[in-house]
């Protein structure tokens, strides 16, 4: 089934990701692209939408999109940066901002009838972020929208189906920005609303019996929920000839390699479980670098892979749990605006000397679908909820050297820690918790002697995406509780801290 597409040019606004996945929230299928790589095949498009942007049109690295055959062809959706390129280089002009434009704003006028403001009123809450403002509209422009502050808050250009908004419809702070898009997407563009879960798992695995036929494929499993969905949907088309490998790479949580691999022998899944915990710890004895340390671990982990990969004969595919992000993200600025943060294990191929053909069947969707793909294929809600673990493990969370003390020391104190979260009802409210192990001692007293052990972090954090994230206000009793379960169940742990910071300018793990 060919569905109706929305192509995102990409200006490097830290919220094109959140655009793609509020269209996708409407069941309509979209794609990203760097504003200057537009698709060959652009046509097939129903219609276009401009992101925001750091720069500033004004300015001499201004960025210019070729909108020539799409501009008066397609349904043009321009946001921020887009709305003030339309203006500045059609005639109209931008400006400085007396005031920076960030934040909460309040719709003060809008244009009566307009399809695009259909069942929004006056009053209803709108996202601003930019220092630039739009002082006169381009030629033809018709003005349809403004805030308190901002006059040309919304425009469109008569004779065009194209509009402009100096808002961030995409972020949950505008309160009726899903209406809008869906406004602009579905009564302007007439865009369908058929991309589903259902429809996705039936058309991944018709391709992934297209694609692979009888050929046999080789799938590594974390644990995590990417990977799990990759294997379930394998196995729906498949079935046998999907071998996965599980390998404990000493890092995992307590108890979680009998645990997961029990969990996936019950989904019917072809899985092999390898300890590979000396291994993993004697590759990373003595390195304290967070960058090497992830090498390490992600070498050894291609090791022991290709290893038993080496044990199967005739397998032609390697799987990977890749989801869009991955693939967006590792697009670099001069690919695309949007900077890499860091790489990513799951892109860029892998060493010749696993010479497999690449099947990926959750490239196309974001985190969020890949639970609802998982909850349509039946997989345990309770696996489907799990918080995301970073690959390396404990690995990084252990900051400094790694070893097997170290790790013993972390997992019982993250024991106690998420469990205590299931207990207390806690967890489903998290969208990630960890603990991490500190490289430093302080003086303590237990009992009447001195002691001088190591100090942990605790780390709780609320988020959609992982892109931004606040730290999760836990009760003080919990805190408590969980304190003195810590120091007194954990030999070597005399201090309990609770990590308070926000993404960003903190990230969510440590290194």
């Amino acid at each position: 089934m060919q569905h109706d597409k929305v192509l995102i040019l990409d200006f490097g606004s830290q919220y094109t990701q959140l655009i793609a996945r509020r269209v996708r929230e409407l069941n309509i299928y979209s794609e990203i692209h760097p504003f200057n790589k537009i698709p060959t095949n652009f046509q097939e498009y129903k219609a276009v939408i401009l992101s925001g942007s750091p720069n500033s049109v004004r300015g001499e690295n201004a960025l210019h999109p070729d909108l020539t055959n799409i501009r008066g062809e397609k349904p043009l959706l321009a946001v921020c940066y887009g709305a003030q390129y339309l203006a500045h280089f059609s005639g109209g002009e931008v400006a400085p901002s007396n005031t920076r434009e960030y934040g909460r704003a309040k719709l003060a006028f809008i244009k009566e009838n307009e399809a695009f403001f259909k069942d929004i009123n006056v009053g209803s809450q709108v996202w601003m972020s930019h220092s630039d403002t739009i002082k006169s509209l381009p030629t033809h422009g018709v003005l349809i929208a403004s805030t308190h502050d901002v006059e040309n808050a919304a425009y469109r250009i008569e004779g065009e189906e194209t509009y402009a908004i100096q808002f961030h419809p995409e972020v949950y702070h505008s309160t009726d920005g899903k209406r809008l898009l869906e406004n602009f997407l579905v009564n302007i563009a007439n865009v369908n609303q058929d991309w589903t879960p259902d429809s996705f798992v039936e058309e991944t695995v018709a391709a992934i019996q297209e694609k692979v036929g009888n050929d046999k494929v080789v799938l590594g499993l974390s644990g995590g929920v990417d990977s799990t969905v990759a294997a379930v949907l394998l196995n729906k088309a498949i079935g046998k000839n999907l071998y996965c490998i599980f390998v404990n790479n000493g890092l995992l949580r307590k108890n979680e390699f009998e645990n997961v691999l029990n969990q996936y022998k019950g989904m019917g899944l072809n899985v092999k479980g390898v300890d590979a915990s000396q291994r993993f710890l004697d590759a990373l004895a003595g390195i304290e670098d967070p960058e090497l340390k992830r090498k390490a671990i992600g070498n050894a982990f291609i090791e022991v892979f290709d290893d038993e990969a080496h044990q199967l004969t005739d397998v032609k595919w390697l799987a990977q749990g890749t989801i869009y992000p991955d693939v967006i993200e590792s697009v670099s600025a001069t690919g695309g605006p949007s900077a890499t943060i860091k790489s990513h294990h799951n892109v860029g191929g892998l060493p010749d000397f696993m010479k497999l053909k690449i099947v990926e069947p959750l490239r196309a969707i974001f985190k969020d679908e890949v639970r609802r793909v998982g909850a349509t294929l039946g997989i345990d809600p309770e696996l489907l909820g799990r918080h995301p673990f970073p690959g390396p493990g404990l690995g990084i969370r252990i900051l400094g050297d790694i070893t097997a003390e170290k790790v013993r020391i972390l997992q019982e104190v993250d024991a106690i820690f998420i469990n205590g979260l299931k207990e207390w009802g806690l967890y489903d409210k998290v969208w990630q918790a960890g603990a991490m192990l500190l490289p430093v001692n302080s003086v303590g007293v237990m009992g009447d002697e001195r002691t001088y052990e190591k100090c942990v972090a605790l780390r709780a954090v609320e988020s959609t995406d992982g892109m931004t994230a606040d730290w999760v206000n836990l009760p003080y009793e919990f805190l408590q509780k969980t304190s003195n379960d810590i120091i007194n169940k954990v030999k070597g742990v005399n201090r309990v801290v609770y990590d308070i910071s926000s993404k960003p300018p903190a990230t969510i793990e440590w290194e």
